[in-house]
């Protein structure tokens, strides 16, 4: 959506330059051109979150500074998005092959792809933390069933590149719902532990915003969305929900809440932004060390 915008604006000042017109007003209004995008579907993701939001208990209500701060941290969440997904294979590519005990995957939400997990990744580099993998599948016109054909020959990659029988998965988003379509169909054997992170379990009303098969699945109460839930075991991998009150795309937000997990909560981030929080990146690292420390479920 930035990259449209930001192309259709670079068109319409090539024709006006070429016709005459002055370039330079062009290349101050180019930043501009850019931010208009995110911030036009910041504000739209966070109206239409407000209107179908769920009941939140008192405790966490947001003054207006606060819901200031939220807001320009989701903006800049979704306009510093743009150049890493462009730019993901030379931010994301796979590391060399080589022994690991325990790979960590991570996948994608819609309308993205594995770039977006490019600030993690270096969070857990500087941790020393080395075979972390990043999935790009399809479009998301496609089936999430596709994607989650995609995630077991990426599995597969991995465990030849490592030698390890299992990886932990972390999922932001649609992420979450393509690891869980990977486990009804494959099963848990290659899987230690799975992290969500802002994932529709129960879909979200954004997605009748939105065309593509994938949307159509996440759509509450859909028949494949139904199917998914109809065993809430994910053939018993362990499971971890995190979530936001203030999600701005997951709506109603109680979507994420899991029965067969377990659910941390969190206050005041919105739905990108969960990427980048630190209570974020220090929750899911904690989940990491929890699943190496564990031992296998399957």
């Amino acid at each position: 959506m930035v990259a449209g915008g930001t192309a259709a604006y670079g068109t319409w000042a090539y024709r006006a330059v070429a016709q005459g017109a002055p370039a330079w007003p062009f290349w101050v209004g180019l930043p501009f051109a850019y931010l208009a995008v995110p911030l036009l579907f910041t504000i739209i993701w966070f109206a239409f979150a407000w209107w179908f939001r769920a009941a939140r208990p008192p405790d966490v209500r947001l003054t207006l500074p606060q819901r200031i701060v939220m807001f320009g941290r989701e903006f800049q969440s979704l306009a510093r998005s743009v150049p890493r997904m462009i730019f993901f294979r030379l931010l994301m590519p796979d590391p060399a092959p080589a022994r690991a005990e325990l790979p960590i995957l991570l996948l994608h939400g819609v309308g993205c792809n594995a770039g977006v997990w490019a600030p993690f990744r270096r969070h857990l580099a500087e941790r020393g933390v080395p075979a972390v993998y990043g999935l790009s599948y399809g479009s998301f016109i496609h089936s999430i069933e596709l994607f989650a054909e995609e995630l077991d020959a990426k599995l597969a990659e991995i465990r030849t590149a490592t030698g390890a029988s299992q990886v932990v998965m972390v999922c932001h988003s649609m992420g979450g719902l393509v690891a869980r379509a990977y486990l009804r169909r494959y099963g848990a054997a290659n899987v230690r532990r799975l992290v969500t992170i802002g994932t529709p379990h129960h879909g979200s009303m954004h997605a009748w915003l939105m065309f593509g098969q994938s949307l159509v699945q996440m759509r509450p109460g859909s028949a494949w969305l139904s199917e998914l839930n109809r065993s809430e075991n994910d053939a018993g991998v362990p499971t971890v929900s995190i979530w936001s009150w203030h999600d701005s795309m997951v709506t109603p937000q109680t979507s994420s809440r899991i029965g067969w997990g377990e659910n941390i909560v969190l206050a005041g981030i919105a739905h990108n932004a969960l990427l980048e929080h630190p209570d974020v990146w220090a929750k899911v690292i904690a989940e990491i060390d929890r699943a190496a420390t564990s031992e296998s479920p399957a």
